[in-house]
């Protein structure tokens, strides 16, 4: 543990920690899957290292019936039969008691056969369903993360017990086999007919002949045997059976010259889409080897496509999974969002064979290790070598630095390294303060020690943590090898403690004084407000690296990356006459307080053309200002006037920084009729300009930025009910309902012509979205369709909505139409409504995935008055909220921010709307 993070007790790990008195070193699984009946037996046998002696072997399983175990030990040359076995359903353990001790300092083998079933419910080895010419088929998957594993096999089901596995896999003829590790052996079995495989293995032998599904005589099965994996943790244990396609290429390793396959496998109707996901695997992995130097340690690296998957993707070793819109794009009419979604997600789970894979997090308190790594590695710093035309050191604050201040400022927040007792708060902690708090914090540092020495002590920690398990204090040693920075002190505050500070400076001649003071969403407060708070204040402070962005004598930006702010207050020389600005390039995670002749004077040098301000300082600027303005520390309206003041910005990035903020105000505000309008009308009028000079139409020649500015002016300009421009987006959908061609909706533009004429049309529109919905042409396409049922006006068709989800709807799509009708002001509370009608059937569909948390919050988190944060709180108060309960207190604060917002702010943003258009 690193400082400031309680270690957990002895007897407290016991209630959630397997014992140790017996450890797995091996692993061989053999898996039968029956896709005709849904269905999956085997068996397991595992090498154990007995380090204490112990008549009982206690290991995790969950949903699946077991058979009856036996233990050989090597010490004592007996093979036991289990005197007796209990199943814990709640810790999700069996106990299996043995007549003879093992002795300690021995080894045995542990056998035992399950049989289960393949559900939808995305965990475990489950079902995935897809039409094959009309013909409803399925495939099985896995999706062990975080704790998974044992619905599909008994086993140790923690990241710190790393073994090996070898797989065997019996599945139809006709079906293909894919694991972690290349197949070694494949032959069709017979039964009844005698194999060199069968007479090797006596065991799968005795399995076949004893086999509990499947008709035996009649239907044709075949074995397939896999390489032994390195030493690794069970949730990134991976299999697969199914009908799959699948595109190859490959990769030349830049440390060893070794060629290695790559290939992209999913279903006939999907393959065609495939092809950008696999080239963005075989481009960024020899960067990662390069830039870690260490060699990808596997034969091969598979990515299968799945059809119904609750998370994005995952990062299995050697067989990466995920959904469609994480791995598809047309190639034909590919959309820019989604090309840069499908390389992020690729990117990502890249990355996470180094991290992760090969080095492991001890226990889930340390996932950000993981995940916060793979996020920058994967969203930034690889992508950026790839794309530099992307711009993704500045995409991450839009994409991920928001998102997780946004968080981190409300007291439902937590640590980025967070105790994780049991599976409840495990599953809870997937979010955006483990990956992008955490992302952010990491970027923080490389900007600190210089983001060469950075990576530098990332290749120390690797290597001296290879196919073995890391705290916090690891990664930090390997930093500071690398650069000499006492890395603890500057970095352990911000992972083990949640919050980050607002920055407030003062300034006279020559010097400015900085401050810090906890970030509130909800305002600026007195130590003696809350417990909280004062702790913050009187006893907690970061290190915060102040990135001072100045001007020299030629006019040149100059930025000073030594100066620190390791106490409450510091006074720092500096020539305030010429334009500065600190957290230059927006690397910092705090927020930083000008007054107002600063910011005046910072808002008017960012407006310039050749501004001394990073396209990152801007974005750090606006969403810098509407996070103080909302909180109270000045008045929105400040923030709606820089707004006006970047009227002629030219980046796309800073444009849609705007743009979301516009959208948040709207939803603050989403009841009061006039200001949401006004807003509306105040973005139509700064994104206008650009429809006009860029029009409807684009070109292969167009850049990536033209091409998502263009699309983000004409949402913009829709939102705010231009005529024009409604009517040209609901004509081109007009005519392919007329015509059955698409031709004339770019893919850039699916998702606005799509929601503007559903929003503005009836029936005829809202029908063809649902046809598009279930046979869309592409992932864009289906989630397209989502948003605009979701977005509709009509009350009527929202509620034929809801049922469609309820009745229709695959399971992973479910958090997409709750997202949508959550965020559609008219919907907003019929959905809230929804919710808590349908609260029983929603919390057994979902109690199991990621997706629980999110209903939630999209559900409730957008509402905004005292009644209803009342009613929410009497909801709850019967309910177990153990499985969700981080979102619950998110949801709870965010009404509190919403209702505080509107109660302080409404008159001032009402007034300068007015003022404007008088």
């Amino acid at each position: 543990m690193s400082a400031g993070v309680a270690t957990k007790s002895a007897a407290n790990a016991e209630d959630y920690r397997l014992p140790t008195n017996v450890k797995p070193k091996h692993y061989d699984v053999t898996i039968r899957t029956d896709l005709e009946k849904l269905a999956f037996d085997g068996f397991v046998s595992v090498d154990l290292d007995v380090v204490k002696e112990t008549s009982v072997i206690v290991l995790n399983t969950a949903h699946l019936k077991l058979g009856e175990a036996s233990v050989y030990s090597e010490a004592l040359k007996t093979e036991q039969i289990q005197s007796s076995s209990e199943v814990d359903t709640t810790s999700e353990r069996v106990s299996i008691k043995f007549g003879s001790a093992l002795p300690a300092a021995s080894k045995a083998r542990l056998r035992i056969g399950f049989t289960g079933e393949l559900d939808g419910s995305m965990a475990g080895y489950y079902r995935s369903k897809w039409t094959d010419e009309g013909e409803t088929k399925y495939y099985g998957l896995t999706q062990f993360e975080p704790t998974a594993a044992r619905k599909a096999f008994p086993c140790w089901d923690e990241p710190l017990l790393k073994a090996t596995f070898a797989m065997t896999m019996i599945s139809r003829e006709d079906t293909t086999n894919l694991s972690n590790m290349p197949a070694i052996f494949e032959e069709v079995y017979v039964p009844g007919v005698s194999s060199s495989s069968l007479r090797d293995t006596p065991d799968l032998a005795k399995f076949l002949a004893g086999l509990t599904i499947g008709d035996q005589s009649s239907d044709k099965w075949k074995i397939t045997r896999f390489e032994t994996t390195p030493p690794m943790s069970t949730y990134i244990v991976a299999w697969a059976n199914g009908h799959f396609k699948y595109l190859e290429d490959s990769y030349i390793s830049p440390l060893s010259g070794k060629k290695r396959p790559l290939r992209i496998y999913a279903t006939k109707d999907h393959i065609h889409q495939a092809q950008f996901a696999l080239d963005v695997k075989k481009k960024s992995l020899p960067l990662y080897e390069q830039v870690f130097e260490v060699e990808y340690p596997l034969p091969k690296l598979d990515t299968l496509v799945a059809s119904d998957f609750d998370a994005g993707a995952m990062e299995n070793w050697g067989l990466i999974t995920g959904r469609t819109s994480a791995f598809l794009v047309d190639p034909e009419k590919a959309e820019l969002r989604g090309k840069m979604n499908v390389a992020d997600t690729q990117c990502h789970e890249v990355a996470h064979m180094w991290f992760g894979n090969i080095t492991t997090m001890s226990w889930w308190d340390n996932l950000y290790l993981n995940e916060g790594f793979a996020t920058l590695m994967g969203e930034v710093i690889i992508p950026s070598k790839i794309w530099p035309e992307w711009k993704m050191e500045s995409r991450f604050i839009n994409m991920h630095l928001v998102r997780a201040l946004n968080q981190d400022a409300q007291l439902s927040s937590h640590p980025i390294e967070v105790e994780c007792p049991d599976a409840n708060k495990i599953n809870q902690i997937f979010d955006s303060l483990s990956y992008s708090k955490a992302a952010s914090v990491l970027r923080m540092l490389a900007s600190y020690v210089g983001e060469d020495r950075f990576l530098k002590g990332v290749s120390i920690y690797l290597k001296k943590h290879l196919y073995a398990n890391s705290v916090t204090r690891d990664l930090w040693d390997g930093v500071a090898e690398s650069t000499g920075v006492d890395v603890p002190k500057v970095m352990d505050n911000w992972v083990s403690k949640m919050g980050f500070p607002v920055i407030t400076v003062t300034e006279s001649d020559k010097v400015i004084t900085v401050r810090q003071d906890r970030f509130l969403s909800s305002g600026p407060a007195e130590p003696k407000d809350n417990e909280t708070i004062c702790q913050f204040h009187l006893t907690w402070y970061r290190t915060v690296p102040l990135q001072i962005l100045s001007v020299n004598q030629q006019g040149q930006a100059v930025i000073d990356r030594d100066t620190v702010l390791e106490e409450r207050e510091k006074t720092i020389p500096l020539d305030t006459s010429k334009p500065f600005k600190l957290n230059a390039n927006t690397t910092g995670v705090y927020r930083v307080l000008y007054k107002p002749e600063r910011l005046a004077k910072i808002a008017s040098e960012a407006a310039k053309e050749n501004s001394v301000f990073s396209l990152s300082d801007r974005l750090g600027l606006v969403y810098d200002t509407m996070a103080l303005s909302t909180a109270g520390f000045t008045k929105i309206s400040s923030a709606l006037t820089l707004m006006e003041i970047l009227k002629n910005e030219k980046e796309f990035l800073v444009r849609d920084s705007i743009a979301d903020n516009l959208a948040n105000l709207r939803g603050v505000w989403f009841e009061h009729t006039e200001i949401r309008d006004k807003l509306g009308e105040f973005g139509r009028q700064l994104f206008l300009p650009i429809v006009k000079r860029l029009g409807f139409e684009y070109s292969p020649s167009d850049s990536s930025d033209t091409v998502a500015l263009r699309t983000l002016a004409i949402r913009m300009a829709a939102i705010g009910k231009d005529q024009e421009v409604i009517e040209e987006l609901r004509s081109r959908f007009q005519y392919y309902i007329d015509t059955g061609d698409d031709s004339k909706i770019p893919a850039d533009l699916v998702r606005e012509t799509y929601g503007i004429s559903v929003r503005y049309g009836g029936r005829k529109e809202y029908d063809a979205m649902k046809q598009i919905y279930q046979k869309p042409t592409t992932p864009t396409a289906g989630q397209a369709a989502i948003a605009a049922m979701s977005g509709v006006f009509d009350l009527e068709l929202a509620k034929e909505t809801l049922e469609f989800m309820k009745t229709q709807a695959r399971d992973q799509d479910v958090v997409w139409f709750i997202g949508s009708l959550g965020s559609n002001h008219v919907t907003r509370r019929l959905m809230a409504q929804y919710f808590k009608n349908n609260y029983s059937d929603l919390y057994k569909r979902f109690e199991g995935n990621f997706t629980l948390t999110y209903l939630v919050k999209m559900s409730l988190g957008t509402l905004s008055t005292q009644q209803d944060y009342d009613e929410t709180v009497e909801f709850f108060k019967d309910k177990d909220t153990s499985k969700y309960q981080l979102a619950y207190k998110q949801v709870l604060d965010n009404i509190k921010d919403r209702m505080t917002v509107i109660e302080r702010s409404t008159d001032d943003v009402s007034e300068w709307l007015q003022n404007r258009q008088t």
